[in-house]
This record gives C-alpha cells, sequence and structure tokens, in this order.
C-alpha cells in the first residue's frame, strides 16, 4: 500500500500536456456522469409513479348503438360498485373525454358528433380485485362494456423506464472506465517522460514505492479536482434544464432529488480512487519496464 508524502512529488518535474489531460478528462466525465446519474435516477421516479398510478386504476368501454349507451353504463356502475376491490366507478363526462382526446387531435375535436364510447374511470384498493371475474359479471349484465385493467399498458411503460435507469448506470460504468484509461494513458506519458529522472532517483536510494507515489498523490490529486469542477457545473447545467412538472416523462425531469444528492457528491472521490489505483497500475507496470 502506498503512503503519501506531501513532499514526494516535488522530485518530479511537471509535465504540462499529461496535467492538463487529465485535469480535462476528470472535469469532462463527471459532467458526463451528473447526467447519467440524473437521467437513471429520473426514469427510476418515472418508473415508480407510473406503475402506482396505473396499477390502481382501471377503465370500463361501453361501445353500444346510441339508444343502448345509458343503460349499459347504469348496468355496468351497478357492477363495478359491488365489486370487491372496487373503491368508486364513475362515468366521465363529455368535457372530460374531450381532455383525452385534445392532445391528439386538438381543441375543436366535435366531441357530440364523434360515435365515442363512453368510458368508466375504476379507483381500485391497494389490494386490487378479481379481474376475471369482472368480465364474466359484465359479460352477463353489460355485454357492450370492455375491461380494460392497464396491465398492457403498464408493464412496457415500466420495463422501459427501468431499462433506461439500468442505461443511466451503466454509462456511468463506462464513464468511469473511460477516465481510467486516459488516467492510465497520462501516467504512462507523465513517467516515460521522466524516465531520466527516475534513474537518478534510484541512484540516490529511492524506492519504487516512493517514486510511485509522487505519481500518484499529483494524479489523484488533479483527478479529484476536474471531477469537483465538472461535477459543480453540471449540477448548474441541471437547474437549466427546464422542468414540465410532475406529469411529464425523465426527459423533461432530469433533476436530482433526495438521496440522489448523497451520490452526486460521491462523484469526485470517486473519480479521485479511479485515478489513484489506475496511475498506481500505470507506475508499477512503467517502473518494473525501467528496472
Amino acid at each position: 500500500m502506498l503512503r503519501f508524502d506531501e513532499k514526494a512529488d516535488r522530485v518530479v518535474p511537471p509535465t504540462g500536456f499529461t496535467a492538463r489531460l487529465t485535469l480535462f478528462s476528470a472535469f469532462a466525465m463527471a459532467f458526463l456522469a451528473v447526467f447519467a446519474l440524473a437521467l437513471s435516477l429520473a426514469a427510476g421516479r418515472v418508473a415508480e409513479r407510473w406503475g402506482d398510478e396505473l396499477a390502481q386504476s382501471s377503465t370500463v368501454r361501453i361501445s353500444a348503438p346510441a339508444g343502448e349507451v345509458a343503460r349499459q353504463t347504469e348496468a355496468a356502475l351497478r357492477v363495478l360498485r359491488t365489486t370487491p376491490g372496487i373503491v368508486d366507478a364513475r362515468a366521465l363526462t363529455d368535457e372530460e373525454q374531450r381532455a383525452l382526446l385534445t392532445p391528439w387531435f386538438g381543441a375543436d375535436l366535435p366531441v357530440e358528433d364523434l360515435p365515442l364510447p363512453q368510458l368508466i374511470d375504476i379507483e381500485e384498493t391497494p389490494e386490487g380485485y378479481d379481474a376475471a371475474g369482472l368480465r364474466l359479471r359484465l359479460a352477463a349484465e353489460a355485454p357492450a362494456a370492455v375491461l380494460d385493467d392497464h396491465a398492457r399498458w403498464r408493464k412496457p411503460l415500466t420495463r422501459a423506464a427501468s431499462r433506461m435507469r439500468w442505461l443511466g448506470w451503466a454509462a456511468i460504468l463506462l464513464i468511469g472506465a473511460a477516465t481510467a484509461s486516459m488516467v492510465t494513458l497520462a501516467a504512462n506519458a507523465s513517467l516515460a517522460a521522466n524516465a531520466q529522472v527516475i534513474a537518478v532517483l534510484r541512484l540516490v536510494g529511492a524506492t519504487d514505492a516512493y517514486i510511485a507515489s509522487a505519481f500518484v498523490r499529483r494524479f489523484a490529486l488533479r483527478a479529484l479536482g476536474g471531477a469537483a469542477g465538472g461535477t459543480l457545473i453540471g449540477v448548474g447545467a441541471l437547474f437549466l434544464v427546464p422542468s414540465g412538472g410532475d406529469d411529464t416523462g425523465f426527459l423533461t425531469d432530469l433533476s436530482i432529488q433526495g438521496w440522489g444528492w448523497l451520490w452526486v457528491l460521491l462523484i469526485p472521490p470517486v473519480f479521485g480512487l479511479v485515478a489513484f489505483f489506475a496511475t498506481r497500475f500505470a507506475a508499477k507496470r512503467v517502473l518494473e519496464e525501467l528496472a
């Protein structure tokens, strides 16, 4: 295990190119990590919200001739209101159905002139109801009623949001791997550029652990500083993303909330640790080659 000596890195001349490369790489990757983290957390929130909202709501659609709609609707409401697991059932008004169609067809849609089915909104208990049994009762008393428990909508939506969450974490892992690669390349270049200095240090009795600690400390601190700056700028950029409110998806809700800020605070030290181990690996390999 390396022990840092604050004076150790002074024995190795600084290399401007590798310093700038390490700072910029850590800055850029930390900036991207903030957005990948925000995307993952937002997708997780959307998956939970969609799952909760769709899991406790269902819809009955009444498709019948104009003269039968009212009777079938009343029959369906009687069945629904006497079904265990259903808190309330309510037929939507024309204005409410118009509001549902407005995002797709515009505000001037003549609802009264279209043969639209009557929709009944169902509010469920957390335990839910027996969908198969309810369908049998509706078929007997209101044949024109079709039950939609939103299962075919809920599963694909929550699955897609969950995959976006895991893609965000996968992106963070790739960002960490790319950072380690670039720090390793910068450390290799710095060690190679100081080959003569390393040889002189060995002649005067410096151990490889002492020499390696100089490079490890220098690159770890540079990565830590660059990542701190990139994280700060990334968080600031998140506040510039317009929020669409609670009813939108993850693309308009890129924000850090609650415990997510702990993950943000971990980004700079994690980048410092990545640089520590990457530089340590590079220093061990190069010093063995120069032996």
